[in-house]
C-alpha cells in the first residue's frame, strides 16, 4: 500500500448512562462511514471510568465493534488508571497490572507496532510509564527492539498523553505532572525515540486541538471527540472543541487534517457532570 489513509479519535469517554457522549460518538461513527479510512486508532480513554466500571469498557468496545473499518487502541487513564508522577498528588485510580490487564481482556493489546506506506507506526502504553509494574520494563524492552528493527523508515508514534507542551526540557511542574509523559520516563522515552526518524507524535488527553512541530517532529494533540473542559476548570492551551484528526501519509510524507464530524456538538463537561 502506496498511500494509507488513518482517522484518530480520542477521549471518547464513553458510557451507556452517559447518550450525549454517545450521540457524539455516533457522529463520528457516520463521518468515519462516509469517509472510510483504512484504519481507526482510538487514542485512549475509551470509556469514562474504566478502573471502576467494567461496563463501561464493554460498552465502549462494542460502538467501536461496530465501525464499518479496522480500529486499533491506546488505554488512557479513564480506562487502566493514572501516572503516579515526582510532583502533585497520588492519583486516585493508579494505574495497575489487574487494570490493564482488564483493559486487555475487554478492548484488546495495550501496545502495537505496524507498518504501511513506507512507515512505521508505534503505539504505546503512557499510563504505565513511571509506574514500576511490570509490564512498563516489559514495553520499555519491546520498544527498544522495535526500534532497532525499523531500518530507516519515518515513524510515526501514538500515546495517550502528550510528551511535552511545547520542548523536551519545559519543566515539569505540579499543574502539568499528570498532563504529560512524567519525569524521569519522559526523558528516558525521547532519548529512545531520538535514534529513529521520529516524524509524528500524535495524542490526546488535554481535551484541546493543537498542532506544532518541534525539530523535524510534529506533535498533534487530537481533541477530545465527547466533551470540552471549561476554562474555569482548565487553561487555555490550544483549541477547545470536539472533532478528530485525519492523517494521509505517502512513503516519506503525511498531511493532517483537523475535522469535526457533521453534527457533533461542543458538550460542556459540566452538562457531562449534571446528567450522570
Amino acid at each position: 500500500m502506496t498511500k494509507f489513509r488513518l482517522t484518530q479519535i480520542s477521549d471518547t469517554h464513553l458510557a451507556r448512562r452517559l447518550q450525549l457522549l454517545t450521540d457524539n460518538f455516533h457522529r463520528i461513527s457516520e463521518h468515519i462511514n462516509a469517509t472510510r479510512p483504512d484504519l481507526v486508532i482510538n487514542s485512549g480513554d475509551l470509556s469514562f471510568d474504566g478502573p471502576t466500571s467494567r461496563g463501561d469498557l464493554e460498552f465502549a468496545k462494542s460502538l467501536h465493534e461496530a465501525l464499518p473499518v479496522p480500529c486499533r487502541y491506546l488505554p488512557g487513564n479513564h480506562d487502566l488508571g493514572d501516572n503516579p508522577t515526582a510532583i502533585g498528588p497520588v492519583p486516585t485510580h493508579p494505574a495497575t497490572e489487574p487494570l490493564r490487564q482488564s483493559f486487555i481482556d475487554v478492548i484488546g493489546e495495550d501496545r502495537w507496532r505496524f507498518d504501511e506506506a513506507g512507515w512505521c507506526f508505534i503505539g504505546l502504553n503512557s499510563l504505565i510509564m513511571n509506574t514500576g509494574i511490570e509490564s512498563e520494563s516489559e514495553q520499555t524492552d519491546w520498544l527498544a527492539g522495535q526500534l532497532g528493527s525499523v531500518n530507516g523508515k519515518p515513524v510515526a508514534l501514538f500515546i495517550h498523553k502528550p510528551l511535552y507542551l511545547d520542548t523536551p526540557d519545559d519543566p515539569e511542574l505540579e499543574s502539568s505532572a499528570i498532563r504529560y509523559v512524567p519525569q524521569p520516563r519522559r526523558k528516558q522515552l525521547i532519548e529512545m525515540l531520538g535514534k529513529v526518524d521520529l516524524r509524528l507524535v500524535a495524542s490526546g488527553h488535554v481535551h484541546q486541538r493543537r498542532d506544532f512541530t518541534f525539530g523535524h517532529t510534529r506533535h498533534v494533540w487530537a481533541p477530545s471527540a465527547g466533551f470540552k473542559i471549561s476554562e474555569a476548570r482548565q487553561e487555555l492551551i490550544g483549541i477547545k472543541e470536539t472533532g478528530l484528526v485525519e492523517y494521509r501519509f505517502a512513503p516519506d510524507s503525511f498531511e493532517v487534517y483537523h475535522v469535526r464530524a457533521p453534527g457533533q456538538i461542543d458538550i460542556d463537561l459540566d452538562d457531562v457532570l449534571k446528567a450522570m
